[in-house]
């Protein structure tokens, strides 16, 4: 019976542990987001667009990041081009996968991925 207290310690601090590993690695990955989207408006979309800027470096969670993908996509566009700014979108897109609920995505989305 010696190992069933040493088991339930080990998974108490699993169970305790799992929560803070998921949301340091969510909080890592919202600046990593937060960062592709500001390096893709970099340049001129930093005078264009300072609005969209602020708005990016001001959210705090994922979901927030999602809702500005649009306006992220509207600023690309002016920038250099629909087509650029599908590619850029979809790549931003992607990092979200396992972050966000699937209902999030478009099926068109989650067909690529």
């Amino acid at each position: 019976m010696r190992w069933m207290p040493a088991n339930i310690i080990s998974s108490m601090q699993t169970l305790l542990a799992g929560p803070l590993v998921e949301q340091a690695r969510s909080t890592a990955q919202i600046e990593v987001i937060r960062q592709t989207m500001l390096d893709r408006l970099a340049g001129s979309g930093d005078s264009a667009f300072p609005q969209i800027k602020r708005r990016i470096l001001s959210v705090t969670d994922l979901q927030g990041l999602w809702y500005l993908r649009s306006d992220l996509m509207g600023a690309l566009s002016s920038m250099h081009g629909e087509l650029v700014a599908r590619q850029s979108l979809e790549e931003i897109t992607g990092m979200f996968e396992g972050l966000l609920p699937k209902s999030m995505f478009s099926r068109s989305a989650l067909r690529r991925h």
